[in-house]
């Protein structure tokens, strides 16, 4: 006989009986417990109940000390100088091309252009030039010749006119002395002005030759600078065409020994940068450099406000590059800070960077504050007072004003 299915058929009907027969016996039973448990939290004593408002926090006692303080920005490497090398005339190429990446030094043939008539001309040039040079001596002796002839019609002038005075001779010839002086310095006006055409003759002659020469020395086209060619310089054969200002392009060169690192400085913190301040920069590739301000510029940049800032670092190997992105610290006055540790910082309603602060009332404050940087022991701050009581743990609880219970902790300074 099984009695398993027996037992669960009899508790089954007990519990259907009371559910179904004895619901309202079982319903005033319960309400009588509830009853019962709420006397009993009814007289519990006064004293279990919270006391007070105040939030529990942990705080340190943190004191200003003088830092080596600095300016990091990011900015990029620049090269010293870069040119495009440019024809001042036309022709075509005759030496053979640069390559790019090629070393270069200073006056360094890049490109030569053929010459074509230039010297012709250059020789014509020369040749006007001497036969206005011999044209002078000429132009020299007609003026000589003018004064003397000059000089002696004053000597006849004059001694015709005594002896008219004294009855010797007519007036007749009297008048012809004077015509003749006259004559005479009509004559030597034009001598003058021959030898001033002669003279000028030459200036325009040694014009035309510099004109010349000068076109000559427009064939050669050097490097202005040493450096790097960016750029292959021209083919050989290929037709330069100097048009315009600009002119045809031969060459780029580069210079990158010293290269610049260029950073633009907040209008906030640009006072703190002075000229021949040391300075260093973290490129992207991690290698690190040293250097000196050079220039700091006195304009802002009028869309970000910034101001460029540029050091110049030795590159004698050329490792670095122009355009590297670069992290730059500049060296700048100390000042005095806090270090706290990073979860220390909050932000109030306004958005603000700040610490929550313990006051002398044992109430929270919050002190905006401004990083100065940011190290493995912890980030300095700028903006508390010199001694302050800084919330580390709990600040994100509290608000100005509320009552605080501040346990402190030891600090590692």
């Amino acid at each position: 006989m099984r009695l398993v299915p027996i037992i669960i058929a009899v508790i089954v009907a007990a519990f259907m009986y009371f559910f179904v027969i004895e619901r309202d016996s079982l319903l005033a039973f319960a309400a009588s417990e509830d009853a019962a448990a709420d006397a009993t939290v009814v007289e519990v004593p006064e004293e279990a109940a919270p006391a007070s408002d105040v939030v529990r926090v942990v705080a340190v006692h943190s004191t200003a000390r003088v830092i080596d303080s600095a300016v990091v920005v990011r900015g990029e490497t620049e090269a010293e100088r870069q040119l495009d090398v440019l024809a001042e005339t036309s022709g075509l190429v005759t030496s053979q091309p640069l390559r790019k990446g090629a070393f270069v030094e200073q006056d360094q043939i890049i490109c030569q252009i053929d010459p074509g008539t230039r010297p012709a001309t250059l020789a014509e040039a020369q040749a006007r030039l001497i036969e206005a040079n011999a044209g002078v001596p000429t132009a020299m002796a007609r003026v000589d010749e003018a004064k003397a002839r000059l000089e002696e019609a004053k000597i006849n002038d004059n001694a015709a006119s005594k002896l008219s005075q004294d009855g010797f001779a007519s007036e007749t010839r009297v008048a012809s002395t004077q015509a003749a002086v006259r004559a005479a310095e009509a004559a030597l006006s034009a001598a003058v002005s021959g030898l001033d055409s002669a003279q000028a003759g030459i200036q325009a002659a040694e014009a035309r030759v510099a004109s010349a020469q000068k076109e000559i020395d427009r064939l050669t086209v050097r490097a202005p600078f040493a450096g790097l060619l960016e750029s292959d310089a021209a083919e050989f054969g290929s037709l330069l065409q100097a048009q315009g200002p600009n002119g045809a392009h031969c060459a780029t060169i580069i210079k990158l020994d010293p290269i610049k690192l260029v950073g633009f400085v907040p209008e906030t913190e640009v006072n703190r940068v002075e000229l021949g301040a040391l300075g260093g920069a973290r490129l992207a590739s991690g290698e690190q450099v040293r250097g000196t301000v050079t220039f700091i510029s006195r304009a802002a940049d009028p869309n970000t406000r910034t101001f460029r800032v540029e050091l110049e670092v030795p590159n004698k190997d050329l490792k670095i590059r122009d355009g590297q992105t670069a992290e730059i610290i500049i060296a700048a006055e100390g000042k005095a800070a806090h270090l706290l540790p990073q979860s220390a910082l909050t932000l109030n309603d306004e958005g603000a960077l700040g610490v929550r602060v313990v006051t002398k009332d044992s109430e929270a404050d919050f002190v905006p504050v401004s990083v100065l940087r940011d190290t493995t022991d912890g980030i300095w701050l700028d903006g508390l007072p010199e001694k302050a009581d800084v919330i580390i743990i709990g600040q994100e609880y509290v608000i100005a004003g509320v009552p605080v219970e501040a346990s402190y902790q030891e600090t590692n300074e």
